[in-house]
């Protein structure tokens, strides 16, 4: 079962080949992107092939589970949008994938997350220093990847990205100090999630195009796409965050729950009213002067789960995920690009709502 059900438009389209678009992009940008972890100096090149799944703990050659691959998939399809090949889009694929694995290593120390896709988070493995060092080289080298190219194109991709890396550390900095407030507003915490995703899907979303020679408007309108579906993304993650199967998500049961985290459902929950919120807004206050969060068992976090639901939040918050899924896709209208291309943006954002990780 869908974690969103898709809006009735969605469920009516044809749509594109979703896996062939993401393994496109994975393919395309994966030989650029290791040979840019070979650039760091021992052990953080070590660190960083085995936060990537390329090699396990003792250093031996893994297949690991890269991620699902949107970023660089949106990055090599914009640049389509220009009439470019899509190997144009590939250092903005590869500074984007740079950039998201970067706040994924901090974010892991920062949140105390053990498991990333279903193995040892590198913090656990290597310890917190090398995942601090290696975060800031991967920052860096993203900047490197894309202005090394010596194109005017490419200073103005740098400067979407480093814009949309600052507002991703804002977002970051704003999911910390919520988890430390009894009561968090539904806009706040939109505001926070564009932050955190939106950004940077929004310059995944337009990278390739600003490469390919893109003008201003179709560089900033593909962004708009870009924004509201990280938003959509977000959205869906928070679901996946307290409800996901952890055998899918590669993280613990309510995961999200176990961080304090005020994420959409829960904001929503509270905002509500009625005897479930109020109940919960009990419960979670009580458990913020708490130092033994750590020890609940699996029927406490159950039963906080069930609060949320009961007051609203995940229905709330699925309805979200699809309004913001289609404020994206009628953000389309507003370039002009081939058929094909249309048709394979709304697909990566129908994938975006329905997935299970």
């Amino acid at each position: 079962m869908p974690t969103v059900p898709p809006a009735s438009k969605a469920a009516g389209r044809t749509a594109a080949d979703v896996p062939a678009l993401l393994e496109r992009g994975r393919t395309l940008a994966m030989p650029v992107l290791r040979a840019a972890i070979d650039r760091l100096a021992p052990p953080m090149d070590t660190v960083a092939a085995y936060h990537f799944g390329w090699i396990d703990a003792q250093g031996r050659p893994a297949d690991g589970d890269g991620g699902k691959a949107v970023r660089p998939a949106l990055a090599v399809l914009s640049a389509e949008v220009t009439g470019a090949a899509p190997e144009v889009g590939v250092p903005g694929a590869v500074a984007v994938e740079l950039v998201h694995n970067f706040s994924l290593l901090h974010d892991d120390l920062m949140d105390g997350d053990e498991q990333r896709r279903h193995r040892d988070t590198v913090w656990k493995v290597h310890g917190p220093a090398q995942a601090i060092l290696v975060g800031d080289a991967l920052f860096a080298l993203a900047n490197e990847v894309l202005l090394e190219l010596g194109t005017v194109e490419a200073g103005r991709a740098t400067r979407r990205l480093t814009t949309a890396t600052r507002a991703l550390i804002d977002g970051q900095a704003q999911d910390i100090s919520y988890e430390h407030r009894d009561r968090v507003g539904v806009e706040e915490c939109l505001e926070m999630e564009g932050n955190k995703t939106g950004a940077l899907l929004a310059c995944a979303s337009s990278v390739g195009a600003v490469l390919g020679g893109a003008d201003p408007h179709t560089a900033d309108t593909l962004e708009k796409y870009g924004y509201h579906l990280g938003l959509a993304f977000q959205a869906v993650d928070d679901l996946l965050g307290i409800w996901g199967d952890p055998a899918a998500t590669g993280k613990q049961t309510w995961s999200d729950l176990r961080q304090r985290k005020k994420s959409l459902p829960v904001v929503a929950a509270l905002a509500a009213g009625g005897p479930a919120s109020e109940q919960l807004a009990g419960i979670l206050a009580a458990d913020a002067g708490s130092s033994d969060i750590a020890n609940f068992s699996e029927e406490e976090f159950a039963a906080r789960a069930a609060l949320i639901e009961q007051a609203g939040g995940r229905e709330w918050t699925a309805g979200e995920a699809r309004r913001q899924h289609t404020i994206a896709i009628e953000a389309l209208d507003a370039v002009d690009m081939p058929d094909r291309v249309r048709e394979q943006f709304t697909a990566l954002a129908d994938f975006v709502v329905v997935r299970k990780r």
